[in-house]
Parts: C-alpha cells; structure tokens; sequence
C-alpha cells in the first residue's frame, strides 16, 4: 500500500510492506525535508558514498528500491528504507529538524500499529485530517461512503486472482475512463494535480458517480462471477458505463459537466513584484 505521509505540510512518500509489517519511506524525499538542498538526490548519492566509506556498509542492505509515484505523475524506481534505515541516515544529516523527524517517525509507526489492530481509526484519522483541511461534514461522509465502496471492490478484486498493484490501477482506470472519458492520469491532469490523491479532491458529484462505477462493477462482477484481470475488465467497462449514462442524463438535464477541474489546492500564491 502506497501513501503520502505529511512532515511539517512536506509530502513523505511511502509503502506499507504488509508481511514485514513496517513502513518504507523515500530517502530522497527525507533527504530533501532535512536538509533544503535544491538538489536532494545529489546530496543522497554523496552521503551514500560518505556514509560508505564511515563503515556504513550494511546501509545498502536495508535500502530496497519501490516503484513510487513522482510529480509528474509516472512511477520511478526510488530508494526507500523503513524506519531502522532512516534512524541510520538521520544521524549523518546535522539539521535542526532531526529529532522533530525522529518523533514524526515514532508518530507514524505508533498509527499505523493502531489502524491494524482497529482499522476504524484509520476512518477516524482520515475524517480528523479532512477536516483540519476545511472539507464540509456532507463532502466527509459522501468521501468515507465511496471509500468503503473502493473497499468492497478491491476485496472482490482480491478473492478473484487479481494480485499485483498495478492490474488494480489497471482496472480501476478501465472504469474511471469508462464513466468520465478520461484516465486517471488525464483527470488529474485538469485538476492541477501532480502526487495528491484524487478523490481527496474530487468534487461531491464526482464521489457519487466514481462510488456508482464502483458499485456496478462489483455487482456486475459478482453476477458474472468475473475471475482474474481480463474478466474483470470487462465488468469495469460494463459498471463504468452504468455510471456515464446516468452522468450525461443529469448533465443534460442541468447543463453543467460533472467531472471538472475544480479542487481544494490552496491558492496559488502571486508571485510578480509589485512595481514600486
């Protein structure tokens, strides 16, 4: 399971290894909150050689590299390390944000440990966190009904033989692009978006018609006891479809489109100087 973690409003991308059981973070993005450097990767390739020549060989044995999600919107083999690993790396960096990140770290595990034992606080957290963002309480609950819809499906998609992570975004684009005409990619693309969620900013209309995509196609699969990536296809296309007809239904009825660039970025800031 990949995720944004958040440092100080600094975006942390990560994976949840479900065996290990342990976070695995990006070391460029640490690197980068750490230090401030323009270049984060060229400082990361030289304290590796640092860190080396210190006696610190055993590094490399803790760095695995994860296809992780960039700006622009691609997935690039990354240096990622969990915990342990950063703890490692942390003490090579001199910043002043060292042990503010050393009890983010804490933080994070000390969560994540919670929602496996109690997966309904990771419902609340998620709810604590879109608040704090100013989402409406109606905007909350249409967002937490269409996750646990997401849920179902991907748990069908699992019993059926789907494993790896990228046939699920494989289907889940065949029904995003079935009901709004564009790809995931292409959506994000006119929301402004680079490594941000999309249904974390989706509009309320958006989350509705995205949950009855969702909804047809496992009903759908679950009728035609749909197994493995290809059957499964079919029926996204086919629950997709559900869902873009009632969407040109309405917008014909209202004249206004359903899927748009709309999103809950803050402003962007102006930066022209203002002649004296």
């Amino acid at each position: 399971m990949s995720n944004i973690q958040l440092f100080e409003s600094k975006q942390v991308r990560s994976h949840w290894d479900e065996e290990q059981e342990k976070w695995f973070f990006s070391v460029i993005d640490i690197v980068e909150i750490l230090t401030d450097s323009n270049n984060s990767r060229r400082y990361w390739s030289d304290l590796k050689r640092k860190i080396e020549k210190e006696g610190g060989s055993q590094l490399y044995e803790i760095i695995v590299q994860l296809k992780l999600e960039s700006a622009d919107g691609k997935k690039y083999v990354t240096d990622c390390t969990h915990t342990e690993g950063l703890l490692r790396i942390i003490q090579s960096i001199p910043s002043p944000k060292a042990e503010p990140f050393k009890q983010w770290l804490a933080k994070v595990g000390y969560e994540r440990m919670q929602e496996i034992a109690d997966p309904a606080q990771s419902l609340e957290r998620a709810r604590e966190n879109w608040q704090k963002a100013g989402r409406s309480e109606k905007w909350i609950q249409q967002r937490m009904t269409g996750q646990e819809t997401r849920n179902k499906l991907t748990d069908y998609w699992k019993e059926s033989g789907v494993e790896k992570s990228d046939e699920f975004a494989y289907l889940t684009n065949i029904i995003h692009a079935e009901w709004t005409g564009l790809s995931v990619k292409d959506h994000k693309a006119i929301k402004g978006l680079k490594t941000q969620n999309l249904r974390d900013h989706m509009t309320e209309a958006e989350l509705i018609f995205t949950a009855l995509a969702e909804l047809s196609t496992r009903q759908i699969a679950i009728s035609d006891e749909a197994k493995g990536v290809v059957e499964n296809a079919r029926a996204g296309k086919k629950g997709g479809t559900i869902a873009k007809n009632a969407r040109l239904a309405l917008e014909e009825k209202t004249g206004k489109k359903v899927v748009t660039g709309d999103n809950f970025l803050p402003p962007a800031k102006d930066k022209r100087k203002i002649a004296k």
